[in-house]
C-alpha cells in the first residue's frame, strides 16, 4: 500500500492538495512503515492545472491525505482508485499512522460551488 501526503513545505500536511507541488509517499507493509519518499511534481503535473484524465507521478498510490480538497478532486481521485482523506492532522507522520490505526480525523470536501476568481472556470 502507498500513502501520498500533500507537503508543500516538507514540514506540514498542506491545505490544498490540487496546488501542492510536494507529496510525502510511504510504503505501508503489514500496517507498517516501510518507506518514506518525497516525490516532487513539476508546475503541469498538479491537479488544478492539469487534465483529469491525465497520468500523475501519484497514480498508483492508495490513499492521499490532505489538509484540504475540493469534490472535484475527491472525485478524479477515485476514479483512479485512490481514496482522497481529508484532515486537520498537520503533522504528516501522525497523519498516516492515525489513518493505519483508524483514529484519523478526517473532513468533508470543500464545494467549489462558492465564488472565488483565480484565472479561469472549473467546468461542472
Amino acid at each position: 500500500m502507498k500513502i501520498a501526503v500533500a507537503s508543500q513545505n516538507r514540514k506540514d500536511v498542506t491545505g490544498h492538495a490540487g496546488r501542492c507541488r510536494r507529496f510525502w509517499v510511504y510504503t505501508i507493509e503489514n500496517d507498517e512503515v516501510t518507506a518514506k519518499e518525497l516525490l516532487e511534481l513539476t508546475p503541469d503535473q498538479i491537479f488544478h492545472g492539469s487534465l483529469h484524465n491525465a497520468p500523475s507521478p501519484l497514480d498508483g498510490t492508495d490513499v492521499l491525505i490532505s489538509g484540504g480538497m475540493g469534490e472535484g478532486l475527491v472525485r478524479r481521485l477515485a476514479v483512479k482508485n485512490i481514496q482522497g482523506v481529508i484532515t486537520s492532522e498537520t503533522n504528516p507522520d501522525a497523519a498516516v499512522t492515525a489513518y493505519l490505526d483508524g483514529t484519523l480525523a478526517t473532513m468533508a470536501p470543500h464545494s467549489h460551488h462558492h465564488d472565488h476568481d483565480h484565472g479561469h472556470h472549473h467546468p461542472e
